[in-house]
C-alpha cells in the first residue's frame, strides 16, 4: 500500500523535474537567439515626410530628438536645412549610425565611443556580429569639431572642492522613473548655497530661468566652447557680463527639475558648431583640473569671490 501511495508522488516529481529542465533550455535557446532582446534600433526607423513650414529644429523637437541626431543620419540635412517634400528616417534615440570595420567589433566602437557595451548589446538587438550598429547618445558633429582639454580654455572646476559625481553624462538609467535617459551634463553632489565658479574666462550669454534647468546660468569662452551650470538657488551675474577664470557665478541650488533627488549642480560642457551646441562628456575636464590638485583658480579670485 505504501508503494501504491507513493507512486502518484514519484511520477509527479519526475515530471516536475522534466518540465523545469524543459523550461531552462527554453529559457537559454531564447537568450541565444536574442528572443528577450528589443527589436534593433536601426530596424525601428520611422519615415517622416517634411511638410512646408517644419524646420530641422522643430522636426526634432517633435521625436524628442536634437537635430544633430537627425543629421546624422540624414545626410540631406548635414546643411542645417530640411526642405518640405524630403523624406526623412527618425531612429527612436539619439546616437549615430556607425559601420563596424572589417578588422574591428561591435565592442571595440562602444569602447572608442565610451558607450556600456551591455546598453549596445541591447539596443542593437543582441547581435553578435552585425556590421552596422547604432549607439545611443553618441552626437553626430563634423569631423574635427571638439576641443581637446590641453586646447580648452575651461581649466577651473566649478565648485569650491572636488565633488562626488551623482548623475554621470550620457545614457543612464534614470534613478527615479527607471528609464533608460540621455544626460546632457554631470551632476556634481554639494550642499545647497555652496558657491558655483566660472570654468574659465567668457561672457554670460545667459543667466536666469529656463524650464527644467531652473536658475541657468550659461558662459561662452573662446575655441567655441560653452559651460552650463543649472539648479541654482541663487544667481551672481548678469547676461553680457565678462567673467574670468574662478568667478561666483551663483550658489547650489535644486530649482527646476533636477534629475536625482539630493543637492547638487548640474555641469554641462558644448562645443559650438554647425549643428548648435552639443553636448560633450564633461568628465575629462573635471579630471584633469583634479589630477591638478586644488581647482584651478588662486586662492585670490576664492577670496574675491567669497570663498575663505
Amino acid at each position: 500500500m505504501a508503494l501504491n501511495r507513493s507512486f502518484p508522488l514519484l511520477s509527479t516529481l519526475l515530471w516536475l523535474t522534466i518540465s523545469l529542465l524543459g523550461a531552462k533550455a527554453n529559457l537559454a535557446q531564447g537568450a541565444a537567439t536574442g528572443q528577450n532582446c528589443p527589436q534593433p534600433a536601426l530596424d525601428r526607423l520611422k519615415k517622416h515626410l517634411v511638410a512646408a513650414g517644419e524646420t530641422l529644429e522643430s522636426i526634432a523637437s517633435q521625436y524628442n530628438l536634437i537635430p544633430a541626431t537627425l543629421m546624422g543620419i540624414n545626410p540631406t540635412l548635414r546643411q542645417g536645412e530640411a526642405r518640405a517634400g524630403t523624406e526623412i528616417v527618425i531612429p527612436p534615440y539619439n546616437g549615430i549610425r556607425v559601420e563596424v570595420p572589417a578588422d574591428r567589433t561591435w565592442r571595440d566602437l562602444a569602447a572608442t565611443y565610451k558607450v556600456r557595451p551591455a546598453l549596445v548589446y541591447e539596443i542593437n538587438g543582441c547581435q553578435e556580429n552585425p556590421r552596422v550598429v547604432f549607439l545611443p547618445g553618441v552626437n553626430w558633429s563634423p569631423e574635427g569639431s571638439e576641443v581637446g582639454f590641453e586646447d580648452s580654455t575651461l581649466k577651473g572646476y566649478p565648485l569650491p572642492s572636488q565633488a562626488a559625481v551623482g548623475f554621470g553624462f550620457g545614457w543612464n538609467l534614470h534613478p527615479v522613473t527607471r528609464k533608460v535617459v540621455f544626460h546632457s551634463g554631470i551632476d556634481l553632489l554639494a550642499t545647497p548655497g555652496t558657491p558655483v565658479f566660472a570654468a574659465g574666462d567668457g561672457t554670460v550669454a545667459f543667466a536666469g530661468e529656463r524650464e527644467d534647468y531652473g536658475n541657468l546660468v550659461v558662459v561662452n569662452h573662446q575655441q567655441g566652447q560653452q559651460t552650463r551650470y543649472a539648479h541654482l538657488d541663487t544667481i551672481t551675474v548678469s547676461t553680457g557680463q565678462r567673467v574670468q577664470q574662478g568667478m561666483q557665478l551663483g550658489t547650489v541650488g535644486s530649482t527646476g527639475k533636477p534629475d536625482i533627488n539630493v543637492p547638487h549642480l548640474h555641469f554641462e560642457v558644448r562645443y559650438n558648431s554647425d549643428l548648435g551646441w552639443v553636448a560633450e562628456d564633461p568628465k575629462p575636464y573635471i579630471q584633469a583640473t583634479q589630477s591638478q590638485g586644488d581647482p584651478m583658480f588662486s586662492s585670490q579670485e576664492k577670496t574675491e569671490a567669497g570663498h575663505p
